[in-house]
């Protein structure tokens, strides 16, 4: 693999690893919210394998060459933002953020890490990071194959993606635990960055379909 690709490869995941997006509101409302922020970075970045594994066989180019089926998955991820947005609103006025009472309410680590594996692995905007980013620091000349170098940068930006979530659950529980106001505050915000990522994607196919069905009639 080419060390200047990579290298450059390495600077821009870790640009957008840090962009703040629904990925870190699901980490900071972990970190918050459960007494392990764990399942859920690990969801989270299981996600991201998902999309690696998919890259690296071909089916991620596939699946985007297919308008309908893309589509479809958009609403289905615009559909599960907007319900992890509203339990999110539904449950941050009587959330309680200290240590003390996280310890006391163990959660389902395993539905932790699948809603996490569902914030990141069924946004289409993923499977397109990976289809149009990946490729352009893949290098034909360099010896190992075309799969095992777009395997070995999507498990890059894994590592880097799950870095960054840790540091921001644990930047949120040491920063935000001791003052209930302004964790409940970062949670609505929270769930209100689900809710308008989940609504952006629901119009950009919903504005399409309605405006071709007028010009039809």
């Amino acid at each position: 693999m080419n060390p200047q690709l990579f290298f450059a490869f390495v600077l821009v995941a870790a640009a957008l690893a840090c962009t703040p997006g629904v990925d870190w509101a699901y980490s900071i409302s972990a970190g918050l919210r459960q007494r392990s922020f764990v399942p859920a970075v690990a969801g989270l970045c299981g996600g991201y394998v998902l999309h690696t594994l998919l890259m690296a066989a071909g089916l991620a180019a596939l699946l985007a060459g297919l308008p309908g089926l893309l589509g479809w998955l958009t609403v289905a991820g615009a559909g599960y933002l907007l319900w992890l947005g509203i339990s999110t609103l539904r449950s941050w006025r009587g959330a309680s953020f200290s240590a003390a009472d996280a310890a006391a309410k163990p959660a389902n680590q395993l539905r932790i890490f699948l809603q996490g594996m569902g914030t990141s692995g069924i946004n289409p905007k993923g499977l397109l990071f990976f289809v149009a980013l990946v490729p352009q620091f893949v290098s034909p000349d360099a010896a190992l194959p075309l799969p095992v170098q777009s395997g070995l940068l999507g498990l890059t930006f894994v590592l880097l993606a799950g870095t960054v979530y840790t540091c921001v659950a644990l930047m949120a529980r040491k920063l935000l635990q001791s003052r209930p106001g302004a964790a409940r505050a970062v949670t609505l915000t929270s769930g209100i960055i689900m809710i308008g990522l989940g609504a952006v994607l629901l119009a950009e196919q919903v504005v399409p379909l309605v405006a071709g069905l007028a010009q039809r009639v």
